[in-house]
């Protein structure tokens, strides 16, 4: 029985040193220095980027509206393949993973113009080209949230979820053949 008592003890300590070295280790993981990502910055300025985003989100009559207007934008966030599968007829390219401060001063020079953006979760019946993502993943939350960051503040988001067989916005694969609802 004595025998059993003690390695029940050293058992015991053991796992109280197993769980103490995972708590360092865990400590010392959260103290790893990388000046080039702050989670803190990143989640204070998508609070505040969310909070300019509700009075930006459009119908689609709205969007079709501004995007008829001079010097206005629309851009796709998508990556190159899925744009060039589908995307709204005039809209320029600039895939989420390469939104640099050198592409964005490339594609979108001045901070002040209109931009309009839409993605894979405004639309519906083409899942190759705009696959579902999930709702608190939508690629407009990322986008919006990135352009905030860069100091955009005239951006414009697509609010419905449309199908593309009765959309009023043309639709074009990248060898420009519509497909908008109006040709169908």
């Amino acid at each position: 029985m004595e025998d059993y008592v003690m390695k029940r003890k050293f058992a015991g300590a053991a796992l109280i040193l197993v769980s103490a070295s995972l708590v360092v280790s865990a400590q010392k993981m959260a103290e790893i220095p990388n000046p080039s990502i702050d989670m803190k910055g990143y989640l204070r300025i998508a609070a505040e980027a969310a909070e300019h985003r509700e009075k930006r989100r459009l119908s689609e009559n709205d969007f079709i509206r501004m995007s008829n207007q001079p010097n206005v934008i629309v851009l796709d966030a998508r990556s190159k393949q899925k744009y060039e599968e589908l995307h709204i007829k005039g809209a320029v390219n600039l895939s989420f993973p390469d939104i640099t401060v050198e592409s964005l001063a490339t594609v979108l020079p001045d901070k002040k113009a209109t931009i309009l953006i839409y993605c894979n979760n405004n639309f519906e019946n083409a899942e190759d080209a705009f696959p579902r993502k999930m709702a608190s993943a939508s690629l407009n939350l990322s986008t919006y949230i990135s352009l905030y960051t860069y100091g955009y503040r005239n951006v414009y988001e697509l609010g419905p979820l449309l199908d593309v067989k009765t959309t009023k916005l043309e639709l074009v694969t990248s060898n420009q053949v519509s497909t908008s609802a109006t040709e169908h």
